[in-house]
């Protein structure tokens, strides 16, 4: 079994700050990528950034500048730095994983989410 989850969602008001995080655990051999995804009311989900083990990260347009996605490979973690935050970034954020367990079984497990919300 292996599990992600979310944390460091929140109320913050425009311009200001938030970092997520999301952790891989159980029968892990290998993660390929890790990402973050975001799915506002009415909308469908994006993607919003991208780190694979190997390659370029990638961000959608809409946040390149203000967020920063980083990882840690000794723990099985990846952050997202949101920066700048604007009231279009409200919308629950998904951590995605790829990654390969233990029976060499390529899967991909999705977190339950966390709220992101910019209001004054």
């Amino acid at each position: 079994q292996v599990q992600v989850v979310e944390s460091g969602g929140g109320l913050v008001q425009p311009g200001g700050s938030l970092r997520l995080s999301c952790v891989a655990s159980g029968n892990i051999l290998s993660i390929y990528a890790m990402g973050w995804y975001r799915q506002a009311p009415g909308k469908s989900r994006e993607l919003v950034a991208g780190i694979p083990s190997v390659g370029r990260i990638n961000y959608a347009d809409s946040v390149k500048g203000r967020f920063t996605i980083s990882r840690d490979n000794a723990n099985n973690t990846v952050y997202l730095q949101m920066n700048s935050l604007k009231p279009e970034d409200t919308a629950v954020y998904y951590c995605n994983v790829e990654m390969y367990n233990d029976h060499g079984n390529f899967l991909d497990v999705w977190g339950q989410g966390t709220l992101v919300t910019v209001s004054s």
